[in-house]
Order: structure tokens, then C-alpha cells, then sequence
């Protein structure tokens, strides 16, 4: 079961920069990084600003098409941002090796986890989004 440490209600696009610094300081060691939420919850809006916080040089898109992405740092480390919404089996994620993009050490922020659940480690933290008219909720699970 996963503990809720960090909340956040955020109505405007305007304060995703301040959600997104604040939930990568609570996310500590961690670099598995789960995005829940449904279509049009912001996943990817909300990579985006989390590769910002990161400072990632690189333009952040959805890899709806992909399934993966790979963006580089100021510092050169590089950040994989994956989707896995297209995937019918999860035995796809490991065709493309997801396993070693998962092993890497470095951030991976992964839309649609629930569709490779026995590739995720127990130490992923989770950030759940919820929507409700305008207002979208940010909880960190840990």
C-alpha cells in the first residue's frame, strides 16, 4: 500500500512549475516516477514541467507514438519519458527494453504504468492526478 506525502490543488496551468519542484523535492532517491490519470488528466503537461524543474534542454513531447522518449540535462544525464498507452501486451515493454531504461539510475516518468505492472519496482512513487472541472489534484505515493 502506498502512503499519500505530498497533495496538491492546482487550478491554473500557471502554478505547474511550483507543483512540479515541489513534488520532485518530496520525491527524494527515487527515479521511477508512475503518472495516473485518466486521458486529459495532464500527464504529459505535468512531464513536462518536471523535465523544466530538471532542466532538460531538450523539447518534452508525448511518445504516444514512441512509447519512449529520451531527453538530456544541462548536465548531459539523460531523462526517459515513456507512454505506454499503445502497448496490448505487456511482454512489448521488454521487446523494446524497458528493463534497462528502468535499471539506468536516471529519472523515468511513465504514463499508463498499469500496462507493464511486473516490469515496475516496489520503489517507484506514484503521482496520482485528479480531475474535477478545472481543478486537477497532484498526490505523490510513496
Amino acid at each position: 500500500m502506498m502512503n499519500e506525502v505530498y497533495k496538491c490543488v492546482c487550478e491554473r496551468l500557471q502554478d505547474l512549475p511550483r507543483v512540479a519542484n515541489e513534488l520532485l523535492q518530496h520525491i527524494g532517491d527515487s527515479r521511477i516516477v508512475l503518472l495516473d490519470g485518466g486521458m486529459g488528466a495532464g500527464k504529459t503537461t505535468l512531464v513536462k514541467h518536471l523535465c523544466e524543474a530538471l532542466m532538460v534542454t531538450d523539447n518534452v513531447t508525448s511518445p504516444t507514438f514512441t512509447i519512449v522518449n529520451e531527453y538530456a540535462t544541462k548536465s548531459g544525464e539523460p531523462v526517459y519519458h515513456f507512454d505506454l498507452y499503445r502497448l496490448e501486451k505487456e511482454s512489448e515493454a521488454l521487446d523494446f527494453g524497458m528493463e534497462d531504461y528502468l535499471c539506468s539510475g536516471h529519472y523515468c516518468f511513465i504514463e499508463w504504468p498499469e500496462k507493464a505492472p511486473n516490469l515496475l519496482s516496489e520503489d517507484a512513487v506514484k503521482i496520482k492526478i485528479d480531475v474535477d472541472n478545472q481543478e486537477r489534484t497532484f498526490k505523490l505515493l510513496v
